[in-house]
């Protein structure tokens, strides 16, 4: 199961992310869970750095399917609504009952 973890201040802002572990749909090379999940996640940090003025701290293990993002500081707003476009998106994949068993969202505050 594919586990992604945000993080959120203490104004529920979101400040980061954690996506870990494969989702375990198919054989690898083949799992759509994990290729939409990957997908969403690096489109997103690619569009914080360029689209936002934010900085942050990236870092990823393809070994151990890892991908980890932190904001340094505040977050702006255009770096806000494109956390919270990924949140939407993982949530709705969580939803869905064909995928719900291979992806889990959790907030967590920092």
């Amino acid at each position: 199961m594919t586990k992604v973890t945000f993080y959120q201040n203490s104004d529920r802002q979101c400040v980061g992310f954690e996506a870990k572990d494969h989702a375990g749909y198919a054989e690898e090379g083949e799992d759509i869970v994990c290729a939409a999940v990957s997908a969403l996640v690096i489109n997103t940090v690619n569009s914080i750095e360029a689209f936002a003025d934010d900085e942050m701290t990236v870092e990823s293990d393809p070994e151990q399917a890892l991908i980890r993002m932190r904001v340094k500081g505040v977050p702006t707003p255009s770096c806000q609504l494109l956390l919270n476009s990924l949140i939407l998106g993982l949530q709705r994949m969580e939803d869905d009952e064909q995928y719900t068993e291979f992806i889990d969202i959790i907030f967590e505050e920092v």
